[in-house]
Formats: structure tokens, C-alpha cells, sequence
């Protein structure tokens, strides 16, 4: 019988579409830096795809840039204006992605002072937090539009306009946001917006990192490319699909969005109707594919891999941590026991989803749950 794929927050599958789009420039190998035709060929491809994502998510082309994936624009968003400046002060969340974290922690050995904001109960920050711990010293604020775990949707906007106020930046990881819920760079105020195309139905390897004109950064990656912004050969077959799979799902948002909030009340009904099962996160902003649970009582490796062998993919978290065998450092965050973050499960649906594998997730739940507690 085929699996039950419910991990769509860790990646998702290339769309078809996609695919067919990337197959037709496959063949364009030039280096886009290059000044003969080859590599004018793959130029051209390169600097479309930079038109096409700028045009969906309201930023002016010249300030995409392409990166590998999330991870490195949240790297370059964060080291990138802090080695600009050298030294002073920077504002983010204990709920924000293991790449924003890693950065920060790189930045507090640089020297520079970090300060994270506790989220509530629900995992909700909210500007007046960021206020309060902003300094004169502020240059950067960090948070997240939507987490990678709970699903929250954060207030970005008015958190920008705060950072704004005080002469700071805003830098938000979108990463779990575009092509999921409405996003425009220009609409929210960011200046830096971190975004990764396998999350919407693209290809792996590739993402882009939204630089308002006019940011200072440093590259990470030192080189002429991107404007000198990140060196490194571009990849303009990459870049094209993101390009497609960007439009695609913002095309397909309103519609697909409406359907996966139905199929999350279906599923976290099922999944809340068991005894000792508890909601993690807000429970009406966040996106409408994810749901976080904790069962209490259970032991969390053996209702994850009981999951697993029959037959219904999910995760402890993010993928990005999986692995070290440790609790989510968003749910601790947010006041689960060291227990109780073990032991639970993040769902997270997907274009692919049907009603009939949410019923069948949610009676693969109670079997797992069972066999966690004996």
C-alpha cells in the first residue's frame, strides 16, 4: 500500500510543471558570467527567472538573490549587515529556524549583542516585545513570517515598522510563508526576506534572499557575482525553475489554501480526539497546512517510528534538526517539558493530500499513540 506523506513543512515534491519548464533549458550549460554567447544564453535565462521572482514577491530585480536554499540567505541576511557594520546590537526570537539560531550564536563570538525573545504559551511574539528590547545600538531585527514547526503567522508588518522607527532593519525568514500564504516583500516593509524554492514545489539547491536596494551587507561567499552579494556559478536551470514553481503556487494559493484549512480541521479533529493529545501553537494564525501535536504519556521515538512502519510519513520537527535525537527547541521555548517536546509530531499537508490519506493518518495516529503507551 502506498505511504502517507504528511511532512510537506520539510519539502515538497517537484511539481510536474516544473520539471517539464526546467527540462526545457537544460541544455543552457554556459557560465552566465561569461561574455560569448554560450554564456549570454544562460544570462538570459538567469536574469528572467530574477525578473519573474522579483515580479511575484514585489521586490525590483536587482535585488533578488539567488543562494542554495534558506539556509544560506539566512545566513547572508543576518552576517551579511553585521560584518557591513562591525559591531552593535540585534533583536530576533528563541522560535526562529536552526539557521537564523546558528547565525545569531556565529554573530554573539563576532562580538556583537544578541537578544532573543521568549514567545507565550501559543508561540506568539509580538512588536510590543520587540520594543522593548530594541537599543540604541539596534541594527537588525529577525523574526520569522511563519514558524517552521507551529505554523504561527508572526505580525511582521508592524514588527518592521517598529525596527523602522528605531533606524533599524527588518529582516523576516519566509522561508514556510510564500507560495503558503499571501507575501509581498514591498506589502510587509521587510528589508531582507529569506525564501527557498523546494518549499513550494520547486527544486532543491536553489533560494533567494530579497536585499531592499540600498542595504549594505557583505558577502559571505566573497565573489562578483550577484552584484558581489554572493560569489559563487549560478545556476540559471535552478533559478528558472524556482522562478515557475513560485508563480504556480501563487497562482494556485487562494484556492489551495482554502482546501488544506479544510483538511487541517479534519485531520487535528482526528488527531485532538484522542486522549491526552494537546494542540501546539496559535490555534487559528497559522498556516493552513500544519499541525503540531503532543501526546502525553507517550515515548516519542516509538510513536515516531510506529508512524513511520505503518505507513504514514510525519516528523518530530524540523528536518533541519533532525537527527541529534534531541526535543524541539521551539517547544521548549514555548514551556513544554523536556517529556512532552520528545514526544511530539508535527503533520504538515500538501497539494498531494487527499481527505481519504487524512483518515488514514488520523487511524494510524491511534495505533501509534497505543503501541507509544504500552
Amino acid at each position: 500500500m502506498r505511504g502517507v506523506y504528511l511532512d510537506y513543512a520539510a519539502t515538497t515534491p517537484l511539481d510536474p510543471e516544473v520539471r517539464e519548464a526546467m527540462r526545457a533549458v537544460e541544455e543552457v550549460f554556459g557560465n552566465p558570467s561569461s561574455i560569448h554567447r554560450f554564456g549570454q544564453e544562460a544570462r538570459k535565462v538567469l536574469e528572467e527567472a530574477r525578473e519573474r521572482v522579483a515580479e511575484a514577491l514585489g521586490a525590483r530585480p536587482r535585488e533578488v538573490v539567488f543562494t542554495a536554499g534558506g539556509s544560506e540567505a539566512d545566513a547572508l541576511a543576518l552576517l551579511g549587515p553585521a560584518l557591513a557594520r562591525g559591531r552593535g546590537h540585534v533583536v530576533s526570537t528563541a522560535v526562529e529556524h536552526a539557521a537564523v539560531l546558528g547565525a545569531l550564536r556565529l554573530l554573539e563570538r563576532l562580538g556583537f549583542s544578541v537578544t532573543l525573545l521568549k514567545p507565550d504559551s501559543l508561540g506568539m511574539v509580538y512588536p510590543e516585545q520587540v520594543e522593548e528590547a530594541l537599543r540604541p545600538d539596534t541594527f537588525l531585527v529577525s523574526v520569522m513570517t511563519a514558524n517552521n514547526e507551529l505554523g504561527n503567522l508572526y505580525p511582521v508588518r508592524e514588527i518592521a515598522e517598529v525596527a523602522h522607527r528605531h533606524g533599524a532593519l527588518f529582516h523576516t525568514d519566509a522561508v514556510q510563508a510564500v507560495g503558503q500564504v499571501p507575501f509581498r516583500m514591498d506589502e510587509v516593509g521587510a528589508d531582507l526576506v529569506s525564501l527557498s524554492a523546494h518549499k513550494f514545489y520547486g527544486p532543491k539547491g536553489v533560494g533567494a534572499l530579497l536585499v531592499r536596494q540600498g542595504v549594505e551587507l557583505l558577502a559571505v561567499v566573497p565573489g562578483k557575482q550577484e552584484g558581489g552579494r554572493r560569489g559563487g556559478t549560478q545556476n540559471p536551470v535552478l533559478a528558472h525553475g524556482m522562478a515557475v514553481a513560485l508563480e504556480l503556487a501563487l497562482r494556485r494559493l487562494p484556492e489551495e489554501a482554502a482546501r488544506l484549512a479544510a483538511l487541517r480541521r479534519r485531520l487535528e479533529a482526528g488527531l485532538l480526539a484522542v486522549e491526552g493529545v494537546e494542540l501546539n501553537g496559535h490555534p487559528e494564525r497559522r498556516l493552513p497546512k500544519l499541525v503540531n501535536v503532543t501526546v502525553k504519556g507517550a515515548d516519542g521515538e516509538a510513536l515516531l517510528l510506529a508512524m513511520d512502519l505503518l505507513g504514514v510519513a510525519v516528523s518530530s520537527g524540523s528536518a533541519c534538526s533532525a537527527g541529534n535525537l534531541e526535543p524541539s527547541h521551539v517547544l521548549l521555548a514555548i514551556g513544554r517539558s523536556y517529556a512532552e517536546a520528545k514526544a511530539s509530531l508535527r503533520f504538515s499537508l500538501g497539494r498531494f493530500t487527499t481527505e481519504e490519506e487524512v483518515d488514514r493518518a488520523v487511524a494510524v495516529f491511534r495505533e501509534a499513540v497505543a503501541r507509544a503507551r504500552a
